[in-house]
């Protein structure tokens, strides 16, 4: 990647704490601001330069934080702390969190005329924050879900696939690549 590339990070609200979890880290372990995220000062660094490290890995962090998720980590002084902390108040995966999640995917409709291809994503990514919070579903229940969040037009697809697959599996990879295909 070239140094002067911008690299985005969405600003953490509380929602998708795994997802932006791993992209700070990423992000963090790119700048070589990584060791923070551990809470010994390797021997090799100067007290004075770990402190900078520190100050400057905690910086990038709290700049990634929406005003709502910063206050609930206002105390917070070090690179692993700010991380524990916020480890501690998102990522349990609480009975509401969970109902949460669930009411979410259970509701998602794509909209008539929508993007199918933003439809798939918002569909996958709920898929994966729900795991997150150790709830996985089947593959075959994947695949009924995914088709009906479709809207009315697309019935006759939805038809056709319950008519081909009889009493067979359906496969939730290939009910979502003919879902994508079906868009282009």
């Amino acid at each position: 990647m070239a140094e002067d590339e911008k690299v985005k990070i969405d600003k953490f609200n509380g929602s998708d704490f795994k997802f932006w979890k791993k992209q700070i880290e990423d992000y963090l372990y790119q700048k070589k601001l990584y060791q923070p995220l551990s809470k010994n000062k390797p021997e090799t660094i100067s007290q004075e330069d770990w402190e900078l490290l520190d100050w400057q890995g905690l910086g990038v962090v709290k700049l990634t934080l929406a005003k709502n998720v910063a206050y609930n980590i206002v105390n917070e002084k070090m690179t692993y702390g700010l991380i524990k902390a916020l480890s501690n108040i998102y990522e349990k995966p609480s009975t509401s969190n969970k109902v949460f999640l669930i009411r979410q995917l259970v509701n998602t409709k794509m909209g008539e005329g929508a993007s199918v291809t933003d439809h798939v994503n918002e569909f996958n990514s709920l898929l994966l924050r729900l795991v997150s919070v150790d709830i996985k579903f089947d593959d075959e229940v994947q695949a009924l879900l995914l088709l009906s969040s479709l809207p009315d037009s697309w019935s006759g697809t939805v038809t056709a696939v319950s008519s081909t697959s009889g009493t067979t599996k359906l496969d939730f990879e290939g009910i979502r690549d003919l879902i994508l295909g079906e868009d282009i």
